[in-house]
């Protein structure tokens, strides 16, 4: 019998189990992606392995987008500073970059997942996929695999992931094994994903990045959310990391009419704008009114901003009034965007959802209805924006199981 079974080699499969052989346990990793552990650690931070974010754990706390306060303590305990430590005394330089996101030196996500293969080295991976686990007097004794081979062990830790990239192996397994221990799953959704727009113009201008421009994402009228940076218009809608952050604050899209709203010039208020648009018309008094947007929008952009303005395209810069400048203002500040639906999960970059962290100890990560079951990573409801977050989540919930241990 083993003392620790995980189950889930992935981010927080595999700290657990380096964690836990630190304190001379015995582990076994159970994983049934054909292609070993870790892999969509391989696809994180675009290829580039965003370990974690550079910041205090109360500051972190503000990032963390459901059940915040369930993470003080695991937080608290393993910071996102003992995370660097750690990732550089198992041999990986970091470097930390704007918003505070830390990257390997390399910027090969490869080399983190080597260093957490080298720290759960020692452990005995056994290649499967747990179909049930084995509870006996309300306490969890072990697991059976599909191949109805038992695994028993002292303690079992949940660590399959949620259902985002089901292709490196989360496949939302960790749902139904904690439902047999009688956990409560808030339906799992995308989250961190691209927006789905009804706008046509999203088509025509697909490819576009937008750079330096600030996202504001209004529920029935309010503001959600705000943050300056980077956007892409796809042939289904948007993309880009402002949109992914934006995502998470999305809920009941069905019940609630949704915007992301552009202004494309954040650095200039109205008047400066306005001003700067009248010096343009006035050098380009002979061009046509789409020509004229020539220093002011991307190429791909200007047809669609010709049409949403609603100026005759045929007229000329130089006769352009002060009323249609002022409209012109305001479209460039209020491009506004209707979202009507999520990405899809298989695509999100992570799952928000899971099993219902009131009947998880959020010191411990210790099961209330089932002892000695154990839950880390992203199997929980909890997730946090882009930027890091959501694997220092892992590496904390997965310390904190092993801590309690």
């Amino acid at each position: 019998m083993t003392d620790l079974l995980i189950i889930g080699g992935g981010a927080a499969g595999l700290m657990a189990a380096g964690a836990a052989l630190e304190q001379g346990m015995t582990v076994t990793v159970l994983e049934h992606n054909p292609k070993g552990p870790g892999q969509k650690l391989l696809i994180t931070g675009k290829g580039r392995c965003n370990v974690t974010n550079d910041c205090d754990p109360r500051e972190f706390l503000n990032y963390v987008r459901h059940n915040p306060r369930f993470l003080y303590s695991s937080l608290y305990a393993f910071p996102p500073s003992a995370a660097m430590d750690l990732f550089e005394r198992l041999g990986v330089p970091l470097k930390t970059e704007r918003g505070r996101r830390v990257f390997p030196q390399s910027d090969h996500a490869a080399d983190v997942l080597a260093a957490l293969r080298g720290y759960a080295d020692g452990a005995q991976f056994a290649r499967g996929s747990a179909k049930k686990l084995l509870i006996s007097q309300g306490a969890c004794t072990g697991a059976v695999t599909a191949e109805g081979r038992e695994l028993p062990a002292c303690r079992v830790l949940v660590a399959t992931g949620g259902t985002s990239y089901p292709a490196t192996g989360s496949d939302g397994s960790g749902y139904r094994l904690a439902r047999q221990a009688g956990h409560a799953i808030v339906p799992p959704q995308p989250s961190l994903c691209s927006l789905v727009s009804p706008d046509s113009a999203c088509r025509r201008m697909m490819g576009l990045s937008l750079r330096n421009v600030t996202l504001t994402l209004l529920r029935d009228g309010k503001p959600l959310f705000t943050e300056q940076g980077e956007a892409l218009f796809t042939h289904f809608g948007l993309s880009g990391p402002l949109v992914l952050s934006a995502s998470t604050y999305i809920d009941d899209i069905d019940k609630h009419h949704y915007i992301c709203e552009f202004d494309l010039k954040p650095a200039l208020d109205d008047k400066t704008l306005y001003d700067r648009l009248t010096r343009d018309f006035s050098a380009l008094g002979g061009h046509s009114a789409q020509g004229a947007l020539d220093k002011l929008l991307p190429r791909s952009m200007r047809p669609v901003a010709v049409e949403k303005w609603g100026v005759d395209p045929a007229t000329r810069a130089a006769q352009i009034t002060r009323e249609q400048k002022l409209a012109l203002v305001q479209l460039c500040k209020h491009w506004q965007v209707p979202v009507t639906a999520l990405g899809d999960l298989e695509h999100a970059v992570i799952t928000a959802g899971g099993v219902d962290t009131r009947e998880v100890n959020p010191k411990t990560m210790e099961s209330k209805l089932c002892r000695n079951l154990f839950f880390a990573g992203e199997v929980l409801d909890v997730d946090a924006r882009t930027g890091g977050y959501n694997l220092q989540i892992a590496w904390s919930t997965a310390r904190a199981a092993v801590r309690a241990m």
